[in-house]
């Protein structure tokens, strides 16, 4: 990863969740919140994104007030939109519409200059199947 410089990884998501496709989007930030995450400020792991008014936007993603921008800070898990294209908007949204699917942040970097963020459509994973990937990681 050249271009691309990784800021925050959820790995709960990877433990608590079976990711069965994965998508780049851009966010919408202000000021303030892109410095936070150049800072490495940012926390994925109760994030998830939903759909309101056609529009996909990320949950319980907490980034960190910027210290220096005391005046110009935003609420730190406020709802912030996702960027996408209508076709990739469309699919997502249908699979999503799945039983038990659903749509969680898997981490957040830097391309050009542009925060971005990994979706990964996920199912949940039963209690056993967690014991197992622990099992099988000890292993290796």
């Amino acid at each position: 990863m050249t271009a691309d410089s990784l800021v925050a990884r959820n790995r709960k998501a990877f433990h608590d969740y079976e990711i069965l496709e994965k998508f780049e989007a851009g966010l919408v930030l202000v000021g303030p919140e892109v410095k936070s995450i150049r800072n490495g400020r940012v926390n994925l792991k109760d994030g998830y994104a939903a759909l309101q008014a056609g529009e996909l936007y990320l949950h319980n993603v907490h980034i960190s007030p910027y210290e220096a921008a005391n005046r110009h800070n935003v609420e730190p898990t406020r709802a912030r939109k996702v960027l996408l294209h209508k076709s990739q908007l469309r699919r997502l949204i249908g699979k999503a519409a799945e039983k038990g699917l659903t749509i969680v942040p898997l981490d957040i970097h830097f391309t050009r200059g542009f925060a971005k963020v990994t979706l990964g459509l996920a199912r949940g994973k039963k209690q056993y199947d967690k014991r197992e990937s622990i099992r099988r990681r000890e292993m290796d």
